[in-house]
């Protein structure tokens, strides 16, 4: 005769999770009936017993079903591991393209900033220009006898790309020389905030020849 008892009560009575309730029900080791839309588990009161009897001698056909099921949920264990050794694969490989990603981050900041202070030293020289200009006329032509010119500075880049410098080596070969002359106090040159400037109105033949 048979017997309908829910999963959580049929794993109760085992001392099993239920968890492993649906597991035996999914590999087919426990026969399970769906009454009304909810699971129950079909059992076979001629196979139970009851606490003051003997338990049954395992036969070779029960014994080979718990083989089986202990075999399985060592694979299901073994996939475990193996998904938890690819999680940790997949987590240091998005670690390092984190690192990567941060040092080309960092790189691309640093050459904005670069940018923007050769920016600020050309328009604080445009300011000054404009402040000479608004001087009165007296005083500028005083000053015009006393004071140099204002000098438009220009960076490396600037320079490079107005007498049309594209090789690397041609550039690094002109850098030397240009150094070569500002230790030897060329006026051409000067060294603002710890980068090598030209005037941007100057001859360079001598340079770039």
């Amino acid at each position: 005769m048979e017997k309908l008892m829910k999963p959580a009560e049929y794993a109760q009575e085992l001392g099993i999770s239920r968890q492993a309730v649906y597991a035996k029900i999914k590999r087919g080791i426990l026969k399970a009936k769906n009454v009304e839309g909810k699971l129950y588990i079909v059992v076979d009161k001629t196979e139970e017993s009851t606490p003051n009897k003997a338990m049954p001698a395992t036969t070779p056909s029960k014994l080979k079903a718990t083989n089986k099921a202990v075999k399985t949920e060592t694979q299901d264990y073994k996939a475990l591991l193996e998904a938890k050794d690819e999680t940790i694969s997949v987590l240091k490989g998005t670690v390092k393209d984190l690192k990567k990603s941060n040092k080309q981050i960092s790189t691309t900041l640093k050459g904005e900033i670069d940018l923007l202070k050769e920016a600020f030293h050309e328009m604080r020289s445009l300011y000054v220009l404009q402040l000479e200009q608004k001087k009165p006329e007296v005083e500028e032509v005083i000053e015009v006898e006393e004071e140099p010119d204002v000098i438009n500075w220009i960076g490396l880049k600037k320079f490079f790309k107005r007498y049309d410098i594209t090789k690397e080596k041609q550039q690094e070969k002109i850098v030397k020389r240009l150094s070569k002359a500002f230790k030897k106090d060329d006026e051409r040159l000067v060294n603002m905030n710890g980068k090598l400037k030209l005037n941007a109105d100057a001859s360079y033949g001598d340079i770039i020849k």
